[in-house]
C-alpha cells in the first residue's frame, strides 16, 4: 500500500472519530482570512475546549458518508475550516460570534453545523452562539426556581397568618 494512500485512511479514521465524538460541527469559510486573525481564532477555539482542524474536503466527506452524514455534502466546496465542539454544543458558535464581534472585517463565515445530529444554517449557527453557556442557562434556571419556591413560601405564611388572625 502506498505511504499516500496510507495518510489518506488515517486523517478519515481521525475525522470519523472526532464526528463520532463531536455534539457540534460547525463549517467555516476562511477564504482571505490572515495569519495573524487566524492564530487569534485558533486561540479562542483553545480556550473554548474546541478543535480547529482543515481536512481535504474529499476526506471529511468521505469520514462522513461513512458514519452516514450526508447533510454536509452541499457545503463542502472551497475553503472549507472544521470545527469541531464536544462538551457544549454552544461554545464553537459562541467562539466564532466573538470572534466575529471583535474583528468585524476578518473575512470568515459559517457555512453550516451539524449539532446533535441535526443540520444547521448559518443563522441558526448565530442564534445559537447568542445563547447563554450552558453553565449560566443552569444558573439561570436555579435562579427561577429558587424564586418561585420563595414566594411559595411567603404567600403560604400570608396565608397561615390570615388564619390566625381570624381564629
Amino acid at each position: 500500500m502506498s505511504r499516500n494512500l496510507e495518510v489518506k485512511q488515517q486523517v478519515v479514521k481521525e475525522v470519523k472519530e472526532k464526528l463520532e465524538k463531536a455534539s457540534a460541527v460547525l463549517l467555516v469559510d476562511y477564504k482571505g482570512i490572515n495569519v495573524a486573525d487566524v492564530t487569534e481564532l485558533r486561540k479562542r477555539f483553545r480556550e473554548a475546549g474546541v478543535d480547529y482542524k482543515v481536512y481535504k474536503n474529499t476526506l471529511f466527506k468521505r469520514a462522513a458518508s461513512e458514519l452516514g452524514i450526508e447533510e454536509l455534502d452541499e457545503f463542502l466546496e472551497g475553503t472549507v475550516g472544521y470545527v469541531f465542539g464536544y462538551d457544549d454544543v454552544v461554545a464553537p458558535a459562541k467562539a466564532i460570534n466573538q470572534f466575529l464581534k471583535d474583528n468585524p472585517k476578518a473575512p470568515l463565515t459559517v457555512k453550516a453545523g451539524y449539532v446533535e445530529k441535526k443540520l444547521m444554517d448559518a443563522k441558526a449557527i448565530k442564534a445559537l452562539g447568542d445563547l447563554p453557556s450552558k453553565d449560566v442557562l443552569i444558573a439561570m434556571l436555579l435562579g427561577a426556581l429558587q424564586g418561585s419556591v420563595r414566594n411559595l413560601a411567603y404567600m403560604l405564611n400570608s396565608i397561615k397568618e390570615k388564619k390566625e388572625a381570624e381564629a
